[in-house]
């Protein structure tokens, strides 16, 4: 049955090296806020490998169809049934959370659904909770290879208001909201792993 469900290579691709680093910093028992959940493929193999940690999977409403099958057919008792989560809608309807992860989303929202995005997590979590981002980013105005800037390119193309985002103003825009860069650990496929930590 899973054969015929939503997939994703990308995220068969990365799944290990998210997890990587998820169980090296996410140690205690916890529970964890995924922000556009997408295939679920993520929310399976995480949540089933780290079961101290509680899985609230959220997707936008136009896409949180494609996760329902796959976490349903999971059955995992640390995962939650999926949620809706528009972020530019506030305040957030969602259960109290301790960290927050998403992957491969800041290129694909809007830079103002970026923001909110920030805004919503920074909103919730106490001091100590962390945020982690896993993507594509650009250093100083720059592309890291020929791979991103070709992809920033057929972003672009497909909509104006997607497009690799640059760490300069991503770290500016966490530590407005009390959120400070603590790790940034490169991945394969010229991707990184963004860990911002709440501070205040």
């Amino acid at each position: 049955m899973t054969d015929s469900l939503p997939f994703s290579q990308a995220c068969e691709n990365n799944r290990q090296p998210i997890l990587d680093q998820l169980s090296q910093l996410l140690t205690e028992p916890a529970t964890v806020l995924e922000i556009g959940t997408g295939t679920g493929q993520h929310a399976e193999y995480l949540a089933s490998r780290l079961p101290h940690l509680h899985w609230l999977p959220t997707d936008h409403p136009d896409n949180l169809w494609m996760c329902r099958q796959r976490l349903e057919h999971a059955d995992l008792a640390n995962m939650d049934d999926p949620r809706l989560l528009d972020v530019g809608v506030s305040p957030w309807q969602l259960p109290q959370f301790d960290h927050a992860f998403t992957a491969n989303t800041s290129h694909i929202m809007a830079w103002e659904e970026v923001c909110r995005m920030f805004e919503g997590v920074s909103e919730r979590l106490d001091a100590g909770g962390t945020f982690c981002l896993y993507g594509p980013f650009n250093y100083q105005g720059r592309y890291t290879s020929d791979s991103n800037r070709d992809f920033d390119r057929y972003l672009r193309a497909q909509a104006g208001h997607m497009g690799l985002r640059d760490i300069d103003d991503v770290t500016a825009l966490a530590s407005g909201l009390g959120l400070e860069l603590r790790r940034d650990a490169s991945m394969p496929a010229n991707n990184r792993f963004l860990v911002f930590t709440r501070i205040q």
